[in-house]
């Protein structure tokens, strides 16, 4: 809109002076100058060779009576001069969005009545975004949440007291919550003091042998899931098939769940190997790693690797290839656990 200059007055040496500057950016010393001649009424042409913007600009003009001398442009002239464009391409631009309005304006209606809602899927980057959309959800929800919260590790703690907040506000609310952990919640004392807080509310709480990623549901109309392991990016779902059919998946886990007053569900069978071990042979069997057995089950790396070293001595492994095979051929996996 504004010009940047890319010279001025004609320097000594016959090259111009380069005095680079936007209008709405006059120098120090145009300013300056432009001030004196102001007070004084006008100045000597040679004091202004070192701004020459303010010839550029308009804002001196040749003394008619003297030419050595230069009178100022009045300022309230000067800025009505540099409004003006400005007022009118604002009009004319006011002009042409109304114009674009009524060309688009007999579509929206059209719009409205898509089957599939607008925006049924949302990316939100960052946790800040992420976090405010979930407690934008969860701020509107009337009737249930519904989480899936596998354990990765300690949670911070002005996370856990966030979620304690946020969970107290809804059950405070008559809003039910219902959370899968896994069954390695069972032994982590952040976790059991996190349920105790809620234990004679409407929150219920079940554990199950694996779960492989994090959900919550609102109200069976908004669902959020992870898209990256560092949690940084998520999706919000309100396409109602999806969100229908990850509330089956939650209700399949939920049915399979053990309840947390029903006690420990680690226990040792009578042939030596527990629950958990059981677990983890299914895993190895399907050919995981010993990293991605423990982040399905919620426990670390070294103790996951201390269930399998047991597990191969009830079962006489010696290495672990053989491990699995003996774990095939025991048919252990075909039992009802």
């Amino acid at each position: 809109m504004f010009r940047t200059l890319g010279g001025g007055d004609l320097a000594s040496n016959g090259t111009k002076a380069t005095h680079p500057h936007a209008v709405t950016e006059l120098c120090d010393e145009g300013g300056r100058l432009y001030a004196n001649a102001l007070r004084t009424g006008r100045i000597a042409r040679t004091e202004v060779e070192a701004a020459p913007c303010l010839m550029e600009f308009a804002l001196l003009h040749p003394d008619p009576d003297d030419p050595n001398w230069l009178v100022p442009l009045p300022p309230s002239v000067a800025l009505a001069q540099r409004l003006n464009p400005i007022e009118r391409e604002i009009t004319e631009r006011r002009r042409t969005s109304i114009e674009l309005a009524d060309a688009f304006e007999p579509f929206m209606a059209l719009s409205a009545q898509q089957i599939t809602p607008a925006h049924s899927i949302t990316v939100l980057e960052g946790l800040d975004r992420i976090n405010d959309a979930l407690d934008l959800a969860t701020a509107q929800c009337r009737s249930e949440v519904l989480t899936v919260q596998p354990s990765r590790g300690k949670r911070p703690e002005n996370r856990l007291i966030e979620a304690m907040e946020r969970d107290r506000t809804l059950i405070e609310r008559g809003v039910r919550i219902r959370t899968l952990y896994q069954h390695t919640a069972r032994y982590s004392p952040e976790r059991l003091a996190y349920m105790e807080q809620f234990a004679d509310g409407k929150a219920e709480y079940r554990t199950i042998d694996e779960l492989v990623e994090r959900l919550i549901i609102c109200d069976e109309s908004v669902a959020f899931i992870p898209v990256r392991d560092d949690r940084q990016v998520a999706l919000e779902l309100r396409h109602p098939g999806l969100v229908s059919y990850l509330v089956k998946v939650f209700e399949f886990m939920w049915s399979r769940a053990v309840p947390l007053s029903a006690g420990a569900p680690y226990e040792t069978a009578p042939d030596g190997i527990s629950e958990i071990q059981y677990s983890i042979a299914k895993l190895l069997v399907e050919g995981h790693v010993d990293e991605a057995i423990a982040r399905r089950l919620g426990m670390n790396v070294r103790t996951c690797r201390a269930h399998i070293a047991k597990l191969a001595t009830a079962l006489g492994s010696g290495s672990r290839a053989q491990l699995g095979y003996l774990i095939a051929q025991s048919g252990m996996l075909e039992r009802d656990h």
